[in-house]
């Protein structure tokens, strides 16, 4: 059976990290940003981390 390929859209979005959790960009900072306040857009810069239950499969398409 042939190897499972990296999925290239979720290549370029996620991010794992030497401790085994995966960082990703939050949504909703592209456009219409005026009618968002300063503090919104503010935490929206600010990088996270998947959650358990999106982990697997996550996971699953960047290795």
């Amino acid at each position: 059976m042939p190897k499972q390929k990296t999925h290239t859209g979720a290549k370029k979005r996620f991010k794992l990290k030497k401790s085994g959790v995966i960082k990703r960009n939050k949504q909703n900072r592209r456009h219409i940003l005026t009618k968002k306040s300063k503090d919104r857009k503010r935490g929206l810069r600010k990088a996270t981390y998947v959650s358990s239950a999106d982990y697997k499969n996550v996971k699953g398409l960047i290795q």
